[in-house]
């Protein structure tokens, strides 16, 4: 069965599943025989993508591109695929995010997406979409690592992230996978344009409990946001709004630790969970 959005229209993984299709039989090539000329792909996953049951992997979706001489039309077409994958109210501003020269975010229980090791998000996918399956997990968070790649960019935007206390002490996926992420963090902390601080849980009441903030900065000067709870947000961009976010921000970051000591507090609990896993 195909899948369709709430308004009835294809969705963007059948639009490519279909696509697929049509350039597969022009050819006459069976699924298997595609899978051939395709580096191996199993025919099986090859079937679900042009059913629309699974996204391709990027890698996939490369391949193919290349095979039928497509000039990235399924690449695009995957790109929109992972968009469907985010919230309406905070997709305005992620759309936003590759063009943003400063990306300033603030989470008060998770590590902040953009610093997330693979392992780290699976686990927190898997707990918030519990009906999704073990595909539309890995889909997740294939379309979360595609969005990492703007921290690695020639020109990267400066990123500026704050987390509560609550996100190093949180034992997401156990010890190890905890040990993992903050090792990451201490590392992705050394590039010039990435600050990382925590919010310690002295600094008492703030006003972001509970949620998460995203300000994007672009080129024009102008000033995108996403505000969000457990299962709720909003996207604004009316200067009085937006405004007030930037005060909340603001105001986190003057009572957050320097980034010398967040990174002394990470390292900290990074040694507590290394000395778990010993156990």
């Amino acid at each position: 069965m195909e899948l369709n959005d709430e308004n009835g229209k294809l969705s963007p993984r059948v639009r490519l599943g279909r696509r697929l299709r049509r350039l597969r039989e022009r050819k006459g090539l069976s699924l298997r025989q595609l899978s051939d000329e395709v580096g191996g792909y199993s025919h099986s996953y090859l079937g679900r993508v042009e059913l629309g049951e699974q996204l391709p992997s990027e890698a996939l979706v490369n391949a193919l591109d290349n095979y039928f001489d497509t000039d990235g039309v399924l690449a695009d077409l995957l790109e929109l695929a992972h968009d469907a994958l985010v919230p309406d109210y905070s997709r305005k501003v992620l759309d936003r995010e590759p063009e943003a020269e400063r990306i300033q975010v603030f989470t008060s229980n998770l590590v902040p997406a953009l610093l997330q090791t693979r392992e780290y998000m699976r686990e927190v996918f898997c707990k918030f979409y519990l009906r999704d399956l073990d595909d539309q997990i890995e889909e997740r968070v294939e379309a979360r690592m595609l969005r990492q790649r703007i921290l690695k960019r020639d020109e990267p935007p400066y990123y500026w992230g704050i987390m509560d206390e609550a996100a190093l002490k949180r034992p997401i996926g156990g010890a190890r996978c905890m040990a993992e992420q903050l090792k990451h963090l201490t590392q992705i902390a050394a590039q010039r344009h990435i600050t990382v601080q925590v919010l310690p849980f002295a600094a008492g009441a703030y006003p972001l409990s509970g949620g998460s903030l995203t300000l994007h900065t672009l080129p024009n000067g102008g000033t995108c946001t996403a505000i969000e709870s457990f299962d709720s947000g909003e996207s604004a961009e009316a200067p009085k709004r937006v405004l007030e976010l930037v005060r909340r921000f603001d105001f986190v970051r003057s009572v957050a630790l320097t980034d010398e000591k967040s990174l002394d507090l990470i390292r900290r609990y990074l040694k507590e969970y290394e000395g778990a896993e010993d156990s």
